[in-house]
């Protein structure tokens, strides 16, 4: 499996959802760096299952162990190896998917491709737990990243046909990211959680699910960073996002809306300001042209399918038999996975952004 990601930042994430554990190994990290320990747990809290009645009942503590690469609140240069308990599973409400794939998930090709021995329960790797040891490596990024000037935060821009207010993506703040980036289910405007919320609820007692959409935002990387063609920014980010289960599609800047464009519309047309810097009117272009940074704010949306795992009826095929067949999914999973996912955009964010930093030598 390819479960490890970087080139001087490296992650290796490991374990599954019903395994004894899970965890990653960062490594490339420098030496000298002072973990503040409380705000990674505020980041695992964020993301955590079971505190929210959009989410999974299923409770983890989540509480990462490190095993290496730490001393004293210091990083040491090693490679930072941490692992996370499983500790409320049931495996007993996975055992009909081994021949009873779910729509939706990676049941069926898991099983073709390893033969029949993949890890089924709580959907093994292929399982959204897998994003606490993301957000524990983003966590720890985060924090090198703030020390060099560098915010990053995320909102539910969408669930269903509900929407926030999107980004003003010329004048975004890190204060808006920094109050964003410690809420559970962050939103700009609240009126807009609440009804989120219903559009949440309703799914759930139709015995069904509902998707969304997540803006990120990146503020205060330098002019110049990242490279062209097949090594860009975009491609960075996106390589280490799609990483995210139930990750359909991403954008930067106006994304897909450009093709409805002229050039003079989609230019983002640039002015020297007060303090020397060359800006945007508008930023159109995300903050990156020609896969590098050009100083705007760095501003992508991610879009999530609604939760495969439903208790709905629906149809499949029986894998022992090779027939048709009916399942119904039993177990506890989460409605709309999109609040919880924001933690885990922005640490694939955080992370992204700490290896642009050490491929330029500003780390």
């Amino acid at each position: 499996m390819s479960s490890s990601w970087g080139e001087r930042i490296r992650i290796s994430i490991f374990g599954g959802s019903h395994t004894q554990g899970i965890g990653v190994n960062i490594d490339g990290l420098p030496a000298g760096e002072e973990i503040d320990w409380q705000r990674v747990l505020d980041q695992m809290t964020r993301r955590a299952p079971g505190q929210d009645p959009t989410a999974t009942a299923r409770r983890e503590a989540d509480q990462p162990k490190v095993l290496c690469g730490l001393l004293d609140g210091m990083t040491t240069g090693a490679p930072l190896c941490a692992v996370i308990e499983n500790t409320n599973q049931r495996s007993k409400d996975y055992g009909q998917l081994r021949v009873l794939p779910r729509p939706g998930h990676a049941d069926y090709t898991a099983h073709v491709k390893y033969r029949g021995y993949n890890d089924v329960r709580g959907g093994g790797h292929f399982s959204g737990r897998l994003t606490a040891p993301l957000v524990f490596a983003g966590a720890v990024a985060r924090q090198l990243l703030a020390r060099r000037g560098i915010a990053v935060g995320s909102h539910v821009m969408a669930i269903g046909g509900v929407k926030d207010e999107p980004f003003d993506s010329v004048n975004l703040s890190s204060k808006l990211l920094n109050r964003l980036n410690q809420l559970y289910f962050p939103v700009i405007n609240l009126q807009a959680q609440e009804a989120m919320r219903g559009e949440v609820e309703r799914a759930r007692m139709a015995q069904d699910s509902v998707g969304g959409i997540v803006e990120c935002g990146i503020i205060g990387l330098p002019v110049g960073v990242g490279n062209p063609m097949f090594d860009g920014v975009e491609n960075l980010i996106a390589s280490i996002v799609f990483g995210i289960p139930a990750v359909k599609g991403i954008e930067f800047g106006a994304g897909f809306s450009v093709a409805e464009l002229l050039g003079s519309e989609n230019n983002d047309e640039m002015y020297i300001c007060e303090d020397g810097r060359v800006r945007g009117v508008s930023n159109n272009a995300g903050g990156i042209l020609g896969g590098i940074t050009n100083g705007m704010p760095l501003v992508f949306r991610t879009a999530f399918k609604p939760t495969p795992s439903i208790a709905k009826e629906q149809d499949t095929v029986d894998l022992r038999t090779m027939t048709n067949a009916r399942l119904s999914i039993t177990g506890r999973h989460d409605p709309c996975i999109v609040p919880r996912a924001a933690a885990a955009v922005e640490a694939a964010a955080c992370l992204a952004a700490l290896e642009l930093l050490a491929q330029s030598g500003m780390l």
